[in-house]
């Protein structure tokens, strides 16, 4: 067996402005290092905030987003996932979960398959084509981003492979009894761990309440953000999973 401390940052994001966030971001890593964490989850477009404006937002695979998140991991020797705008072709962008390992390296860079068309996310950014996976101390985990939580097929279409799938969101206070619910119960009906990372404070108009949460395969909730900026820190067991499937196979009884 062995356990991973993870720390989800519930960030107060600044709107638009990457060098504020940054020098928020680094130091909260510190603290992360100073209390063991492994591994640390930035919110959905944590660097501007959930801004539609690709003119802003959108950036390089070498911009100045990727490029601190590698300087980040190097630097303090953790796992960093967190999201971004890439740019695309005809000036849009599309919204990246990159994850990179302790050297700085590319695990795996994920674009968020539904777009959040209820705000026009769809004339902004272009979506994904799937999933990417990377593994962890032999643990297969994915990267998903916000509006991608109500589409339970998609955790379903992982659910063999993986044993644990982040979440990294801009999710408004008006809509949080969802974000609460939904959680638990992709982690619940698929038997993995699930973590979403939901920013806090004011962006574009909305306010965000955070309730960033750890949950284990049996839904249990092993860390929980409430509505302040900070650390939210669980440790994985990496063989949690398998144990839970081995002890209740439910998995195996799918039909359709």
């Amino acid at each position: 067996m062995t356990i991973i401390k993870m720390a989800g940052l519930q960030l107060d994001i600044a709107w638009e402005d990457r060098r504020a966030n940054f020098e928020r971001v680094r130091g909260f890593a510190k603290t992360a290092v100073e209390e063991g964490v492994r591994v640390l989850v930035l919110p959905e477009m944590f660097s501007t905030g959930f801004s539609l404006n690709p003119t802003v937002t959108a950036e390089p695979p070498g911009g100045e987003t990727p490029t601190f998140m590698r300087e980040l991991a190097r630097e303090f020797k953790l796992v960093v996932i967190g999201g971004y705008v890439q740019q695309r072709q005809g000036g849009k962008g599309a919204n990246a979960a990159l994850a990179v390992d302790s050297n700085g390296v590319m695990l795996a860079e994920y674009f968020k398959a539904h777009l959040f068309t209820f705000m026009d996310e769809e004339k902004s950014h272009d979506s994904g084509l799937g999933p990417r996976a990377f593994v962890l101390d032999g643990m297969e985990m994915m990267c998903f981003v916000c509006y991608d939580l109500r589409f339970p097929e998609m955790f379903r279409l992982v659910a063999e492979g993986a044993s644990m799938v982040f979440v990294i969101a801009s999710w408004p206070m008006d809509r949080q009894r969802h974000w609460d619910i939904l959680l638990p119960a992709r982690a619940v009906e698929n038997q993995f761990y699930v973590m979403g990372v939901n920013r806090v404070g004011n962006g574009g108009g909305y306010s965000f309440t955070g309730g960033t949460t750890i949950i284990d395969p049996m839904g249990n909730t092993l860390a929980h953000g409430g509505k302040d900026e900070g650390l939210v820190i669980a440790e994985i067991d990496t063989e949690m999973v398998a144990d839970t499937r081995a002890k209740l196979p439910f998995l195996k009884d799918r039909r359709f």
